[in-house]
């Protein structure tokens, strides 16, 4: 089966989730791509502010991810840190913390882990 011609719009979501200091816009494709664009404000931790919905210790989506704007530090599991900001491409395994560095929010587009991001787990 030939895949359709596509276009999406984050202004324009098929679904969004937000919190404190957070909010994510997931656009789904044919073929069963799902993108998203993460807004975090400045203050935001993962572990503080996303851990109540994920209901895990640590944030357990992968992320390939595209930094538009604002500086994101992440700590893995076993105390490995880097920090990114615009422009960069990073690719974050499960297992880690990250929070907003300084006082510019932070804008990504995800296309890895976006589907589970900050998606509320059911018991």
């Amino acid at each position: 089966m030939e895949q359709p011609l596509e276009q999406a719009s984050f202004e324009k979501p098929d679904e969004v989730r937000k919190g404190d200091n957070w909010r994510m816009e997931l656009v789904r494709l044919a073929g069963g791509a799902e993108v998203g664009r993460i807004t975090l404000q400045p203050g935001w931790r993962w572990s503080e502010n996303v851990r109540p919905v994920a209901g895990t210790d640590l944030c357990m989506a992968p992320h390939q991810q595209y930094q538009i704007s604002g500086r994101i530090r992440v700590r893995m599991q076993d105390g490995s840190e880097f920090e990114s900001g615009p422009g960069e491409i990073t690719s974050i395994p499960p297992g880690h913390d990250a929070w907003v560095v300084g006082d510019e929010e932070v804008v990504a587009v995800d296309w890895q882990g976006a589907s589970v991001w900050a998606k509320e787990q059911s018991e």
